[in-house]
């Protein structure tokens, strides 16, 4: 996958799009998922001091597999920027005792040894996902940003199946045909977060893949105003790990900007968010900015 025009050695992998990524993909079939009792309770909660983690209280009595299900797979999607562990509270009662649950499933969230409860009872996907983004946002707040590691991993796990064509277009470096293909699977899951990041991805190789970065940043600052020469500007910066700069670049274009241009900037800068992660502080930074421009 070698952009023509721009430096190969660098776009070689899809991870290295930015230097702001904070880790390698993790390893297919890579499970984030691991049982918690009172043997190891406090030395799960220990690791919250490094990376938030979420617990989830149940019992086969709840008859709330489906939760579980979805909280194992947003745990494995993120890819280590959570952990979850699970508690059989009938196995092991002193725990929701300790924990003054009165009925489950339950969802606590632990950042840095402080425990945050988020929500009782069951919950769809999308609503599960925004409670854990909140989570997220909260332990970038407090500057924790680290990764776990897998608890597990499936030897016989293969790629994503899903992903495979636009894999593949990626590969022959046919980014459009990959951002088709993403956009196939946002159509049937408008909140998959895999494929909104791998669309970004995809659509900024596409559009640097026959730029200069160094003309797209002289020609941008000598025409502030000119709205295309700073969106280039822009992805040439995010490209090259500069995201923070990239993003001052269009919160002050956004500022001096009215209609449709600044609604196209708007898009390009959520667009790049997606790209780098919403997770990451400079994401969380230029997303308080960008309110403030608006309003």
């Amino acid at each position: 996958m070698t952009p023509a025009g721009f430096n190969p050695t660098r776009a070689m992998d899809l991870s290295s799009i930015v230097a702001a990524a904070k880790a390698p993909p993790p390893p297919p079939g890579a499970s984030y998922v691991m049982e918690v009792d009172e043997r190891n309770l406090e030395q799960v909660i220990s690791l919250s001091l490094r990376f938030p983690v979420v617990l989830e209280l149940n019992s086969p009595r709840a008859n709330a597999d489906a939760l579980s299900q979805t909280l194992t797979e947003l745990a494995n999607a993120a890819g280590g920027a959570w952990l979850l562990g699970r508690i059989n509270v009938d196995a092991s009662p002193q725990v929701a005792a300790a924990f003054g649950i009165q009925a489950v499933p339950a969802v606590i969230g632990v950042v840095g040894g402080q425990l945050a409860p988020m929500w009782q009872g069951t919950k769809d996907k999308v609503e599960a996902q925004a409670y854990l983004d909140q989570l997220l946002q909260v332990a970038a707040a407090n500057g924790v940003v680290g990764r776990a590691e897998p608890v597990s991993v499936d030897s016989e796990a293969g790629p994503d199946p899903r992903f495979a064509a636009a894999d593949a277009a990626l590969a022959e470096g046919n980014f459009d045909a990959a951002v088709a293909e993403f956009d196939k699977l946002l159509a049937a899951s408008p909140n998959d977060a895999e494929a909104k990041a791998g669309r970004a991805q995809a659509a900024l190789l596409g559009r640097v893949s026959t730029a200069d970065p160094a003309q797209a940043l002289q020609r941008a600052a000598a025409a502030p105003a000119d709205v295309e020469l700073q969106l280039a500007a822009a992805d040439a910066e995010v490209f090259g790990g500069a995201a923070e700069q990239a993003f001052a670049r269009l919160i002050e274009v956004i500022r001096i900007t009215t209609g449709d241009q600044r609604e196209q900037v708007r898009l390009r800068l959520l667009e790049l968010f997606e790209t780098v992660g919403g997770t990451d502080p400079a994401v969380l930074k230029a997303r308080r900015d960008l309110m403030s421009a608006l309003f």
